[in-house]
């Protein structure tokens, strides 16, 4: 198989980059390496023969159209998108023109291209969205993929507008789609202005550790190369049209989470005063949703996977990494934003 991922220079499309390679099977990656974008995070299959990179905006109708008569590929996995939510507060039409608008012209593209490959039933358009997209839950409750959508923030908004576009290039045109909405991820080559690396990066540098409200939200945290394997799970096994929620089946406030962050450091990396004492509650950023959860059962029932990683051992995993790979971080501390308290609203 010949997989053309979109955002693969990126925090989850290089997992799966790097997981395709290791499978054996050939990847295009398709990047406009935006700022969160780092070719390192795939230096370690860079010189396969089964990878190649495209550096293109999948805004860019020609160059899509070009990438896909070049390299013919079998199957496209949609990962390229503004992801940052407090920088959709700051700046939404940068959010609106790349998940939107972005996402149309690359449906556009590979509707095109599997027309004129005789529109054959193999091909898949797999793309990647979020569980933003269905707003925020109360105290119990889990997001299924029948929940109705309910964005909050012109990130999830967005998010949820290319959700709708494809279903409906799907349904309209016929275009074989398949759609997974993830719980939050974390693990190694994470861009630090997420909340895991924040944490352990200030906690390195002894800065305050900063945490929104109180602490309360909760999230279902999946380490990303289980999110690999889900997605090529989903992709090879996935029902045209259908939908599957991809949670880690480790629900956390965002509190406790931070807090185990600083345990751990105190066993790795130890100092005269415990790491949580960096810890700082600074004022909330708007519209936070309170939980998110993912119902998994149509994952494990329909195409029996589940996530092999506990939030424990993924934290650990993760911090063991960044501790490992001070060179990567330190070489994006100065991209745009990094270090800054960015979607305090106006």
């Amino acid at each position: 198989m010949k997989l053309l991922v979109t955002g693969g220079a990126g925090f989850i499309g290089s997992a799966v980059v790097r997981l395709c390679v290791a499978r054996g099977y050939e990847v295009v990656n398709l990047d406009a390496l935006t700022y969160a974008a780092c070719l390192d995070n795939i230096a370690s299959v860079a010189d396969s023969s089964l990878y190649t990179f495209e550096q293109a905006d999948i805004r860019d109708r020609a160059a899509l159209d070009r990438i896909f008569a070049a390299h013919r590929p079998d199957a496209v996995m949609h990962l390229a998108a503004e992801s940052h939510v407090d920088r959709s507060i700051d700046g939404p039409g940068t959010f609106i023109d790349t998940n939107i608008t972005g996402t149309y012209h690359l449906l556009e593209a590979a509707r095109a291209y599997w027309m004129v490959a005789g529109r054959p039933d193999t091909f898949r358009f797999h793309h990647v969205s979020t569980d933003e997209v269905f707003g925020s839950l109360s105290d119990t409750g889990q997001f299924t993929e029948d929940t109705a959508y309910d964005p909050r923030s012109p990130y999830s908004a967005s998010k949820a507008a290319s959700d709708h576009l494809v279903r409906a290039w799907g349904e309209t045109y016929g275009l074989p789609v398949v759609l997974s909405n993830c719980s939050n991820n974390y693990g190694p080559f994470h861009f630090p202005e997420k909340l895991v690396p924040v944490v352990i990066l200030n906690a390195l540098a002894g800065q305050p550790i900063p945490v929104y409200g109180a602490g309360e939200n909760i999230r279902d945290w999946l380490y990303v190369e289980d999110h690999a394997d889900a997605l090529l799970t989903v992709l090879a096994k996935g029902k045209t049209g259908r939908s599957y929620n991809i949670g880690g089946e480790n629900e956390a406030r965002n509190i406790d989470l931070v807090r185990t962050i600083c345990g751990i450091l105190d066993r790795k990396r130890p100092k005269e005063a415990p790491y949580a004492d960096q810890i700082i509650f600074v004022t909330d950023r708007p519209g936070h949703d309170l939980r998110y959860a993912i119902d998994p059962t149509r994952m494990r029932q329909e195409l029996g996977w589940r996530p092999s990683v506990t939030l424990e051992e993924g934290l650990e995993k993760t911090v063991d990494w960044y501790l490992a790979n001070e060179d990567w971080w330190r070489a994006l501390q100065n991209r745009d934003g990094v270090g800054q308290r960015l979607g305090v609203g106006k």
